[in-house]
């Protein structure tokens, strides 16, 4: 019934779709196996995708030739660019989405990607043979073999959904847990562990007073994540979010279920994300603060759900409603659905390679929360990687990798492989020593032509990539060529709380100053009008930011390179580390257990200090 696929994709969430997207471009034959066909690439949690550092990611994701930032764009109701009042390496696009047309996007998509296949089933079982993967069984048991098997489990490996003391089986609310698989692991002799997340009540938006929120209105110039020129939603289109607070009476009232909360009473073992804590971890956390912020937000066009973004919480539902109605413009508010947590298996990520590819198993990647992450983003980035180097492994080529100072897929791969993680690991702009230089704006500079030379990025994108290029140079030509007399710019310079010029001086050097921006300055010198000033906005902001932080994206750039040294540095597969009494026995312990490959990966494994890299170059001949 079914033939022999290069690749098999389990699970069709953000990383599952990804993964099957990227394996199939590049010309392997995949097989997409889901629970349910309904809800593919469904957002589980808040409509939106992006934010601080996760903008970024998707970003990364679309240079590369991926579908989520395409996806985003045809489904966004809301454009926010933010953290604009701080430096470029911080700017982070965000797009509020429209739920349901989101996972339709997605789907009619994959439906559109030559070589992937569909099956709705649940795997129970792995088919292994001497250590390398060779297929999956299911539940109505198939066995359909494959050169490479890609799991992108999430939140369904052994779920258990809490509501107060109520505990059911579930990898969502109405939707069935994943069993079998974990077991099977374990048998081949992996780690595996718990971790819990959760999510807030949806509401009937028609309940709300929205009169006595603050609006969070969308920016007026839509940008986008993709590098394509997608079709977007007119400004005048996009959809408000609003702001509500929390108070002392709303923390009083949720306090009284505490007894009942599953988190408290201990019937959570895993560990929580404690960047995104629930409502009651919160007010325990910070009982010195007597308001939250919530940021009320529409879950699509044509609906009247309701997401409470910053309300998650697993405590009885009647508590949830009580305390949720004592928030100013929430006093009448219904719910569709209340708050609860899931608890879920995952496998400590020291277990895998760079490639996503397990030490264990030959051919056998983890993609997405299997690795311990949050977050749709993070999820998207780990499948394109392992379907990048599924189709690799199935077709005998080189493993893909990016490094830290490549990207932000590569800081996080690099966090887990190295660090692993005890909590769900979420992204952030703080994680990456290099953000200068892996800013939202050059993504595509810096990955399409790699996504290109993948087979993924189609010749549209890399064509797009060297005009933009190309544009930047010439504007940087222009500005250093183009000589403004004192009398040109006067005015302008005025207005803007400038010092004026005594002399003539290069366009160039006037857009160095704070409070210069190079739209204005195009706009206010004929010269650079007429050159300049029909090119396109996002190569003049280009133009503009590698002007101003020259010298430190330049910083940025050596000692990226000092420190990519270290990664030429091979440390043998034979090596032994039990010998080497110099070492502290917590580094031989951590370097034991992850194999690191360079000692530039060994350097950032936690535990290992710089004088234990040291004693590794001295026995290395170093």
């Amino acid at each position: 019934m079914f033939p022999q696929y290069d690749v098999i994709v389990v699970g069709a969430g953000h990383a599952g779709c990804e993964a099957a997207a990227a394996a199939a471009n590049m010309g392997s034959k995949v097989l997409l196996i889901t629970m349910n066909m309904q809800t593919i690439a469904q957002m589980s949690c808040n409509p939106a995708m992006g934010g601080i550092a996760k903008g970024q990611i998707v970003r990364e994701i679309d240079a590369l030739g991926g579908y989520s930032g395409i996806v985003s764009d045809k489904s966004m109701i809301q454009w926010r660019m933010l953290n604009k009042s701080k430096g470029p390496g911080m700017w982070s696009p965000r797009t509020q989405n429209d739920k349901m047309l989101f996972a339709n996007t997605w789907r009619e998509m994959l439906e559109a990607t030559p070589n992937v296949d569909f099956w709705q089933d649940m795997v129970t079982s792995l088919i292994v043979s001497r250590g390398t993967i060779e297929g999956v069984i299911t539940g109505m048991g198939q066995e359909i073999r494959a050169k490479a098997v890609v799991l992108t489990n999430g939140t369904f490996l052994n779920g258990v959904i809490h509501v107060g003391e109520k505990q059911f089986g579930g990898g969502r609310m109405g939707e069935s847990k994943a069993t079998g698989i974990t077991e099977e692991l374990v048998a081949l002799g992996f780690e595996t562990d718990r971790l819990k997340t959760g999510t807030p009540p949806r509401v009937d938006g028609r309940s709300l007073d929205y009169s006595k929120m603050e609006i969070q209105a969308p920016d007026e110039d839509i940008v986008g994540f993709s590098y394509l020129p997608i079709e977007r939603i007119k400004p005048q289109q996009q959809r408000h979010c609003w702001i509500a607070y929390t108070n002392q009476e709303v923390h009083d009232i949720l306090k009284t279920g505490f007894d009942r909360s599953p988190m408290y009473a201990g019937r959570i073992e895993g560990s929580g994300p404690r960047y995104c804590p629930s409502i009651e971890d919160k007010i325990s956390r910070f009982a010195e603060r007597d308001r939250h912020q919530l940021f009320v937000e529409p879950e699509g066009f044509n609906t009247v759900e309701i997401y409470v973004n910053g309300f998650s919480t697993s405590l009885p539902e009647e508590v949830q409603h009580a305390a949720l109605r004592k928030v100013p413009g929430f006093e009448n508010c219904k719910f569709f659905r209340p708050g609860y947590a899931i608890e879920y298996d995952y496998f400590p990520p020291t277990q895998l390679q760079y490639t996503l590819e397990t030490k264990l198993v030959k051919n056998l990647f983890f993609a997405g929360q299997i690795n311990g992450t949050t977050g749709y983003e993070e999820a998207a980035c780990q499948g394109l990687m392992a379907g990048i180097n599924a189709h690799n492994n199935a077709h005998g080529k080189e493993p893909f990798s990016l490094s830290r100072s490549d990207a932000y897929i590569g800081v996080l791969i690099d966090d887990l492989i190295n660090k692993g993680t005890d909590e769900p690991y979420r992204m952030f702009t703080s994680r990456a020593e290099f953000r200068t230089l892996l800013r939202q704006d050059n993504a595509d500079f810096r990955l399409t032509q790699k996504g290109y030379d993948l087979g993924i990025a189609s010749q549209e994108r890399l064509d797009n990539m060297l005009q933009k290029k190309a544009e930047v140079e010439k504007i940087k030509k222009v500005l250093q060529e183009c000589s403004i007399g004192p009398e040109m710019i006067h005015d302008f310079l005025v207005s803007k709380n400038s010092a004026p010029l005594t002399e003539k001086t290069r366009a160039y050097k006037i857009l160095l100053r704070p409070n210069i921006n190079i739209e204005e300055l195009v706009a206010n010198i004929p010269q650079l009008k007429a050159e300049i000033g029909s090119l396109n906005p996002l190569s003049l902001q280009q133009a503009e930011i590698q002007a101003k932080y020259d010298v430190y994206i330049e910083k940025e750039r050596e000692l990226a390179l000092k420190m990519s040294s270290l990664e030429d540095l091979i440390i043998p597969d034979s090596f032994s580390y039990d010998k080497l009494n110099a070492l502290s026995s917590e580094a031989r312990q951590k370097l034991e257990k992850i194999k690191p490959k360079t000692l530039g990966q060994a350097s950032r494994i936690s535990g290992v200090n710089p004088s234990d890299v040291q004693i590794l170059m001295v026995f290395m001949g170093r």
